[in-house]
């Protein structure tokens, strides 16, 4: 049985890479093309100015005001996009965007003042935001519901790997130099290109997306403290973790797999992590998984001082326990949710995520100039064990709900994946 099962699997994922998710990757490659990039060009960004930022004397704090910065602009972007959009249509909204993301990079290097760049990471964290509102809302409309799902799938899978592999890229490139910048701006600018040469006309506008930040915390305070540790935790890692790594004495080469690493642990975690969660109650899950962190958090500050190797393999446990706690907390409050409410729901925990983000690398930066470096991990550790707190005591004061949607791996892009994963989960609910 368990050969036959695993020849059915193999036949299965063959359909999907050589069958109708080829008619799906010719359908919207320009779209992909597109994410790859700006992929490329912000996951580049962030630790190229961590690195570029030590190289120029910028304090660590001045450092972590820099990823902080990037989230107040990935937050005004996700609440202008859907309004632009319906004012100019999806192209021009793209474009307007990915504009405003090119000269941030450019300016990089013409004016050299933290507080300048901090201007700078406002606007590429809009670019982030509005031209994945653009690309998810043009998915979103151009999506039979036959292959709604191997979309998605296909979509995620670009997204993740072009994050992975721009971390990987920072090896190559020399910090605080203009000739780097160009290069990112470049690529960032390139973004445009498969969008304005598509021949796919763009959709519809759709009515406003209205944010309602109460929401998610009235349906569920335990999502919603797992998105705002989910965001303190990743935006910690993802923007501060080059200025660990840059004070334990990793290189560049090093630090790209560093960086990585925390990806590469998340990918692999989605799976397992969906299995576990659609089985038992979803609180147990992000308790086992916070806690789980914490151990994490602990085993890396015990070989800061070791070979690179090892603390790659603490940095993807890591990622594995904490990178699926947003997708876990998501689930958790759409099964509170009614159905007319999922969208909403999926817009305020992205406003609770980036709350956290927003605090999180400036924070952090400022405990490791006052303690050192360990103190990232040591915060970390202590909002993980907030979370399990909080996770037991809740779980003592409601039941767990009878219907559950599936566990659905969902990107911190833009606040209409709620539209994007709208009608699986409607389907899930109503099969159960």
């Amino acid at each position: 049985m368990p050969d036959i099962r695993f020849g059915i699997g193999i036949l299965n994922f063959a359909d999907f890479i050589v069958g109708s998710s080829m008619t799906l990757i010719v359908s919207f490659s320009s779209l992909l093309v597109s994410v790859v990039l700006l992929q490329l060009s912000s996951g580049i960004l962030g630790p190229l100015d961590v690195l570029s930022g030590y190289e120029l004397n910028f304090s660590t704090t001045q450092i972590g005001l820099l990823g902080s910065s990037h989230f107040i602009g990935f937050f005004i972007g996700c609440w202008w996009a859907p309004r632009l959009v319906g004012q100019v249509n999806h192209s021009r909204c793209f474009a307007v965007f990915a504009s405003l993301g090119t000269i941030g990079i450019l300016l990089h290097m013409v004016f050299i003042d933290p507080y300048a760049w901090a201007a700078m990471r406002i606007l590429s964290g809009m670019c982030v935001a509005g031209c994945f509102t653009v690309i998810e809302g043009w998915i979103q409309a151009k999506t039979e519901n036959q292959n709604r799902g191997k979309s998605l799938r296909l979509y995620r899978s670009v997204d993740m790997c072009g994050g992975i592999v721009a971390q990987i890229l920072i090896a190559w490139l020399t910090p605080a130099h203009y000739v780097t910048y160009n290069l990112i701006a470049i690529i960032c600018c390139a973004s445009l290109l498969p969008l304005a040469l598509t021949r796919i006309p763009p959709p519809k506008t759709q009515q406003k997306l209205r944010l309602k930040p109460k929401l998610a915390y009235q349906i569920s305070p335990m999502a919603t403290a797992g998105v705002v540790v989910s965001g303190i935790t990743t935006a910690g890692f993802r923007m501060v973790g080059p200025i660990y790594g840059t004070q334990i004495g990793l290189n560049n080469f090093e630090m790209g797999i560093f960086l990585a690493s925390f990806l590469v642990g998340g990918a692999i975690a989605q799976f397992p992590t969906g299995w576990v969660a659609d089985k038992i109650d979803r609180r147990t899950v992000l308790i086992f998984l916070s806690f789980l962190a914490t151990l994490a958090c602990v085993l890396t500050i015990y070989l800061s001082g070791h070979i690179p190797d090892s603390i790659f393999a603490a940095t993807i446990v890591l990622g594995f326990f904490t990178f699926p706690i947003y997708s876990v907390s998501a689930a958790l409050a759409n099964d509170h949710a009614n159905p007319d409410q999922m969208v909403e729901v999926s817009a305020s925990l992205l406003f609770y995520y980036a709350l956290g983000a927003i605090i999180s690398p400036y924070f952090i930066s400022g405990l490791i100039e006052s303690f050192g470096v360990n103190a990232m991990f040591t915060i970390i550790a202590l909002f993980h064990v907030a979370l399990v707190v909080f996770g037991v005591i809740r779980m003592r004061f409601r039941p767990s709900p009878e219907q559950r949607t599936n566990y659905v791996y969902t990107p911190r892009t833009s606040y209409l994946m709620g539209r994007l994963l709208r009608k699986s989960r409607k389907k899930s609910n109503e099969g159960k």
